[in-house]
């Protein structure tokens, strides 16, 4: 054993992989440690279970880190723990060869809980979500230095994982935007001026696939965003392709984003459910329709109401498709699970009166993994399907 942790008990018996020990399983320790601390886990028969981060105030109150007691969590676990993730993103699935923007670390698929870190070519946006990451920030950054030399740094945790673990930041001084390529195609990144960390890279692969689907095809982007799946669509022969979306700040940079590649897209501001439905009263359709929207809720009590919005949403998109056109529709809710996001589809459909063929389901790229014990780790559903008639 090296050097000892503060020790937190736990007051029944614990037989399970899973990372996360929440709070009514352990005994409030006579001197609490700070949020954040490193500590060492003690079963209800002195047995060591692991070593982790300790948040008294978290509703998580251990994050399960190392399960070798002789290995400390310290500058060199961390230094070993992200390289050991880049060599599966680089030397594994080789993503340098089809873009430089990729996840560099997701949370507990790649065995540090709390914390996800992008690369976008030289800048590397760093998400806390956990008091303990957000703690060790330092080491963190000397770790990811040492993979990506040279790099630039934008870190930032959301507000309401900021009041559940009980920290406070206000994030880095904001970087600047980083122009990245995936598939020969451009986009600009930009975590300071839009929703998260400016680009969502998990949607790589569903992009690349679909963009192979719309040469000569009319395509229609719902919930555009900075128009990931709309400038695919156009750089590869689209023959119009129209963007939708609420924000006007991502307007402007999807806006932006179809410049790099020479595409024409036809961008327009607007809540999708009254543009649909106009679109579908005047008879609109389209070869191609991606509906992509934001998550609906963190919520478990409010998985209901945002299958329902799910439900109209799609039963809205299905009417504008053309028979034999292609709809890909996206959910990153992670409370909502697979099985229901396609039941969801299937009532869509039903509702909506068309009928669909399910052609591909996926979800996130692989450098989104996520261990079999740990199901957290996996949020997104991508469903393709043909609309039969």
């Amino acid at each position: 054993m090296n050097a000892p942790y503060p020790t937190v008990h736990l007051k029944n018996a614990w037989r399970s992989s899973h990372p996360w020990i929440f709070q009514r399983l352990v005994e409030k320790p006579a001197q609490r440690p700070k949020p954040g601390s490193i500590v060492d886990v003690i079963g209800v028969e002195g047995d060591w279970i692991g070593r982790g981060f300790y948040n008294g105030h978290s509703r998580i109150a251990v994050r399960i880190l190392e399960t070798h007691p002789d290995v400390p969590v310290d500058a060199g676990w961390f230094s070993r723990k992200i390289a050991e993730a880049v060599s599966l993103r680089r030397d594994v699935l080789k993503l340098d060869e089809v873009s430089d923007a990729w996840r560099v670390v997701h949370s507990e698929g790649d065995g540090m809980s709390g914390l996800v870190v992008d690369r976008y070519g030289d800048l590397l946006v760093v998400e806390f979500f956990s008091a303990g990451m957000f703690r060790h920030r330092e080491w963190i950054y000397e770790a990811l230095k040492e993979q990506f030399p040279g790099c630039r740094f934008h870190s930032f945790a959301d507000e309401h994982v900021q009041k559940q673990e009980s920290f406070d930041y206000r994030g880095s001084v904001p970087a600047d935007p980083a122009i990245i390529t995936e598939y020969g195609i451009r986009f600009r990144a930009d975590p300071a001026g839009a929703h998260k960390t400016g680009f969502f890279a998990d949607q790589r692969e569903n992009r690349e696939w679909l963009s192979r689907q719309v040469s000569g095809k009319r395509v229609l982007d719902l919930c555009c965003n900075t128009g990931g799946f709309g400038v695919y669509a156009a750089a590869r022969g689209a023959a119009e392709v129209v963007g939708i979306d609420i924000d006007e700040d991502v307007i402007e940079i999807a806006k932006g984003n179809a410049r790099l590649n020479d595409a024409r897209i036809r961008f327009v501001q607007a809540d999708i459910f009254p543009w649909l439905r106009d679109a579908s009263n005047a008879g609109d359709t389209f070869d191609v329709v991606v509906l992509d929207p934001a998550k609906m809720t963190r919520d478990r009590e409010q998985v209901i109401p945002a299958l329902k919005k799910y439900l109209d949403m799609n039963k809205l998109a299905l009417g504008v498709v053309k028979p034999g056109g292609l709809l890909a529709t996206f959910s990153c809710t992670g409370l909502v699970s697979e099985e229901q996001f396609l039941d969801m589809l299937r009532r869509a459909a039903f509702y909506a009166n068309r009928t669909i063929q399910i052609l591909k389901v996926a979800g996130a790229g692989a450098d989104h993994p996520f261990m079999a014990h740990v199901q957290e780790s996996r949020y997104l559903k991508a469903v393709f399907c043909r609309v039969v008639d």
